[in-house]
């Protein structure tokens, strides 16, 4: 199966209204934005999503409005992933049914199933949709470690096309390269470490800092997969300091304050996650301001 989901995908915040309900109308709006500043793809309900939060009802509603919003326009991506595998299969399941091009499916948390567990959570997803699956590597927030033997195997099925590594080890991401067949995509999941992923096969990135810098890391992706490094290296200069700061507190607390400054009515967020602190904000905005236009 081909990647369809392209070099840049944004994982998308879920905005919510004073009340902290779902704002479904500014989701719409701001999926558009995305697009319209270099996202190929945009993940819904994923961590950055706020996921943890979001009742399965409000998740398929947000994939509803955000496919008919796109359609034709961006592939769009869906956070369906679960520490139980029946839950992950009948979200996976269900998500199709709203037309969303795939899901993204995370290792299974707080369980800390053994490599086998884990690959036979994943085929079961796999067996029980058409559609294509990005897996999600994150051992800092599941506590396991997707191993690359464990992705060799998974990523003979037909429907699992690649991964979204956030381990932090381009060993890995090399190790990952040499047992994955040649179109099986990695993507980085941390924006800083995009381009060192790219050096040792990557394909692209699931970005946060995509929401206030798509066109520049959409540039950047592109030179270097067009073998001008020079160029790639020289735009990741001018975003390290956002990529830092978008995650001085836990994600996507900075990102939500980020776009706020924007000018978008992202509102806050769900507890357990508290608002940025009037110091954090102070940081963001004086990184945000060479960079984007700032809300007054």
């Amino acid at each position: 199966m081909k990647n369809p989901f392209g070099r840049l995908i944004t994982a998308m915040v879920t905005p919510f209204h004073a009340d902290k309900t779902v704002n479904y109308d500014e989701a719409v709006r701001l999926a558009h934005f995305l697009v319209e500043t270099g996202s190929d793809t945009v993940l819904l309900a994923g961590t950055t999503g706020e996921s943890p939060t979001l009742t399965a009802e409000e998740e398929l509603e947000l994939f509803r409005v955000v496919v008919h919003a796109l359609k034709g326009k961006a592939k769009v991506m869906a956070g369906t992933g679960s520490n139980c595998t029946a839950t992950a299969v009948e979200a996976t399941q269900n998500a199709e049914k709203m037309g969303v091009d795939g899901v993204l499916q995370v290792v299974p948390y707080y369980n800390k199933p053994s490599q086998e567990g884990i690959y036979q959570h994943f085929k079961a997803v796999s067996e029980a949709t058409r559609l294509p699956i990005v897996l999600y590597n994150i051992p800092g927030r599941t506590s396991r470690n997707m191993e690359p033997e464990t992705m060799g195997r998974l990523a003979k099925m037909e429907t699992i096309i690649g991964v979204k590594e956030s381990a932090g080890s381009v060993i890995q991401v090399e190790e990952i390269r040499k047992v994955v067949p040649k179109n099986f995509v990695i993507y980085s999941g941390d924006d800083g470490l995009t381009l060192p992923f790219m050096e040792h096969g990557a394909y692209g990135v699931i970005s946060v800092a995509s929401h206030c810098a798509g066109t520049q890391i959409k540039e950047m992706v592109d030179a270097f997969a067009k073998g001008d490094k020079k160029e790639a290296y020289a735009l990741e200069k001018k975003l390290e300091a956002l990529f830092e700061v978008l995650f001085i507190t836990s994600n996507p607390t900075p990102v939500k304050a980020a776009l706020a400054m924007m000018g978008f009515k992202v509102g806050g967020l769900r507890l357990p996650l508290i608002e940025a602190t009037p110091e954090e904000k102070a940081k963001i905005r004086a990184v945000l301001a060479p960079l984007v236009v700032l809300k007054a």
